[in-house]
């Protein structure tokens, strides 16, 4: 668990069910917008038990880590905060994404979120490099993740498919800062 001023993250275990198919049916539409195309159980209690299950064997064996972002007021799920496709090796790098609920929009959650993240992905996992892609017309998603610290490297043209559409990515990124320092001569 890494806890913020206002929310705080953990992962998410097979207990959260409930409240993540809440998360998600409350949010369906909105949520959509910025989602690959979701199966049609994806909004049953028994598709997010098994999604949950997932993660937590995917987390067991260092490929991907989604965590809840709860309210610290009353413990309330209100977005999910992922890191995945985690690659080892030389490369040292995972990708980001994150859906917080709408209501909860503009209160700085996302970012406080996105930076907890960044803290367990360099400190506990030890990676290098975090990489996001956001659909251009994301503006807010894109201002969270440069208040964060990631910046900016291009566009990956028809990167990713939302909603049967290919869909061009504003990719951005973080480097671990314990890999920024020059060595001494």
């Amino acid at each position: 668990m890494k806890k913020g001023q206002s929310i705080y993250i953990r992962p998410l275990t097979a207990d959260d069910a409930e409240a993540c198919l809440k998360l998600q049916t409350d949010n369906r539409a909105f949520f959509e917008q910025f989602s690959m195309e979701r199966a049609p159980d994806f909004y049953t209690l028994e598709a997010q038990k098994k999604r949950l299950q997932t993660f937590y064997d995917n987390m067991q064996k260092d490929e991907d880590y989604y965590f809840g972002i709860f309210h610290r007021n009353d413990d309330a799920l209100i977005g999910t905060i992922n890191l995945f496709q985690v690659l080892r090796g030389a490369l040292q790098c995972a990708f980001i994404g994150y859906f917080l609920d709408q209501q909860h929009n503009g209160k700085g959650y996302t970012t406080e979120a996105v930076r907890l993240m960044i803290d367990y992905a360099f400190h506990d996992l030890k990676l290098h490099r975090i990489e996001a892609g956001v659909m251009p017309h994301n503006i807010a998603s894109i201002r969270v993740l440069e208040k964060a610290g990631f910046h900016k490297e291009g566009i990956a043209r028809k990167n990713v498919k939302i909603n049967g559409k290919w869909e061009d990515h504003q990719v951005l990124a973080i480097i671990n800062p314990n890999d920024e320092k020059k060595p001494q001569l």
